[in-house]
Formats: C-alpha cells, structure tokens, sequence
C-alpha cells in the first residue's frame, strides 16, 4: 500500500490533534477542523489503510484512532517542522543559565534542567560530567583550623569540584603550601585520571622531596577521587509533572514510572545515546517503565569534547518539536556559557 500525500495530511492532521488533546481522533474531527476538501467518509477509509500499514491504533472499534509508535517515528523523521522560540522564552534562556555561570559546573546543570522542566512541563534528566573523563584545571592544598589537617581541592576544566580533607605528620605554613600547590597544579595540570601513571607519580615525588608525609597523604586521596567517579551523576527535575497528563491519572501507570526514575542506572540508560540529538519512542526504550515514554535527549560539550546528556522524558504524546526546540536553544546556551566559563579560563 502507497503512503501518498493524502495519507501523509491525514496522518500528520491526526498525531497534532492527539498530541493536544490525548484523546482518540475520529474522521469528522479532521474533516472539520482541517479542511481537507473530501468527506469524511473518505478519510474514514484513509485512515483504515493508515492503521493497516501501522501508523494508526484504534482502541475500541467504536472509538477513533491514535498515532503507533511507528507513527510518530514518521512524523518526526519525515514530518514535522522545529518552531522558533518567542523572543520572550529566548531571553528567560539566556538569562536563566546567564545566572548559574557563577558557579561550578553541576550547579549551572540543576538551574539548566530547572528551566527546562519549566518551559516543557515534562520531566527532565541530566548526566552530569564525570570525574575521570576530566583533565585537572587546578589544584590546591588549603591550611584548616584542626590539627595537621589540610583540605585538598582539585578543579577539573568541565568545573567539577572536589574537596577532601587530608591528615599530615606535622603543621605545615601556608607559604609552603603555597608552593606545594603549585608544583602540584604544574605536574597534573591537563592530565586526566588515565594519564596520571608511575612516570607522573615518580616525578611528583621527587618535586616534594622533604614533604613526603605530604605525598604518601595526597596520591591516594587523589587516585580515590580520579578512579572512584567514573559513573556520572544523574539529577532530574520536574517528575511530578508527568501527573498533568490524562495518560497518568492511572496511579499504577504513574507509579510504574516514578518507580523508573528512582533507578538511576535505569534513567542513565535511556540516556545511553551518542548522537547529538536522540529521540527515542515508545518501546525503542527497553527499559520496562519507559516503554510507554518517549525521551528526547541531547549531548551538551565543554569546546569540542561531549561531557554530558541532557534529556525530557514524557508520554509518547510529547510535543515533539516544541520539545526539540526548547532543547537544542538550552544545550546551545549551555555549551556557549560552559565553554566560556571553563574552557578559555586559564
């Protein structure tokens, strides 16, 4: 059967009208609001052909029809048009992530999927950047009040800040802390966790010669915090919202999902994508709570090196391309301001 222009109006017609209202769609509905010129009865018989060939789904035998899988996969491969957003949701964008700059990477990460949550009314979910697939920016041995106490903060370029407070033999001044500091940020300084071998540790040690205490402290601490993150964060926001929608007014269905979220190796899975921007539908999810989700998630970067995944995960209904729009204009924003808050920043 040909999937000519008429089915593809009909088709298109359909899955707007089911995406605004979550109800079935029958053919009079599209006769009167779309203004074909042809009657109902012919898109009746359009619309059958359309969920022989899979694109429809039709419920009960009296009821209209809905949008499969497989017909939203159309619409967004072949069919659908990205809006511009109003100059009004540009500005509240720009401004929004604007105001996170001043701080380190993960917090610019929770304000970006806040707004994101605000301006989509789904749920959203970040991967944050890991430790390990960051190259030390800066590092810094800090006097603290306790006895022979010193808090060690290592700076990674994509902004991840880690504090660990490390106990030595002796008191040690600020001046030679000062100049520890330093040795140590010149030796690590753009090295990631694989590149920090015998070689590296061998010609730290020889720096420090005198302040071995200081050594024999510091290297596993570091090694601990290098290794031990290989796993990124997940955060999410707005999973509450998932209850605007008539599809999860069924308190198992709502349960199911909330219950998806909860597992975070499950949510990093759906965000287990390398393309730039993914959209998943419907049991393209294998995970078992997002087969009725359609997730849409997009690769943010620090310069030209991807750190994380961004993504909105709602019922298949989703807007997809105000849902797309919304994304690409936040992760374009986010990589603009983390490039140039981490990046060019000796």
């Amino acid at each position: 059967m040909e999937m000519d222009e008429r089915k593809i109006k009909i088709l298109q017609a359909i899955i707007n009208d089911y995406i605004n209202t979550a109800e079935p769609v029958g053919s009079r509905t599209i006769a009167k609001k779309y203004n074909m010129g042809i009657s109902s009865a012919t898109i009746r018989n359009e619309m059958a052909d359309l969920e022989d060939m899979g694109y429809l789904e039709q419920l009960h035998s009296s009821s209209g029809r809905k949008p499969s899988n497989k017909g939203y996969r159309l619409y967004v491969d072949k069919l659908m048009q990205i809006p511009n957003l109003s100059s009004e949701e540009m500005y509240i964008i720009k401004n929004q992530i604007l105001d996170g700059a001043l701080f380190e990477v993960d917090k610019i990460i929770k304000q970006v999927i806040l707004l994101l949550s605000e301006l989509t009314k789904l749920t959203c979910i970040v991967k944050t950047p890991s430790v390990s697939k960051s190259y030390i920016k800066h590092l810094q041995l800090i006097n603290i009040e306790s006895n022979n106490n010193i808090l060690l903060v290592l700076i990674t370029d994509s902004g991840v800040i880690k504090n660990n407070i490390i106990r030595v033999g002796k008191n040690v001044s600020d001046k030679v802390l000062i100049k520890l500091s330093s040795i140590l940020s010149n030796r690590l300084r753009g090295l990631n966790s694989e590149q920090i071998n015998l070689e590296v540790i061998n010609n730290i040690k020889m720096d420090l010669y005198g302040y071995e205490d200081i050594f024999n402290a510091i290297i596993p601490v570091l090694y601990e915090n290098l290794k031990s993150e290989n796993k990124s964060d997940i955060y999410m926001q707005g999973t509450v919202n998932i209850f605007n929608y008539p599809e999860y007014k069924d308190i198992e269905k709502a349960r199911e999902f909330l219950s998806m979220l909860e597992n975070k190796e499950e949510v990093n899975e759906l965000l287990d994508d390398p393309s730039n921007i993914s959209i998943k539908i419907g049991n393209e999810n294998y995970i078992e709570g997002a087969k009725d989700c359609s997730v849409i998630s997009a690769v943010y970067s620090l310069g030209d090196r991807p750190i994380g995944k961004i993504g909105v995960i709602g019922p298949t209904r989703i807007p997809y391309s105000k849902v797309i729009s919304v994304l690409s204009n936040v992760v374009r924003e986010l990589n603009y301001i983390l490039t140039n808050t981490y990046f060019n920043d000796d």
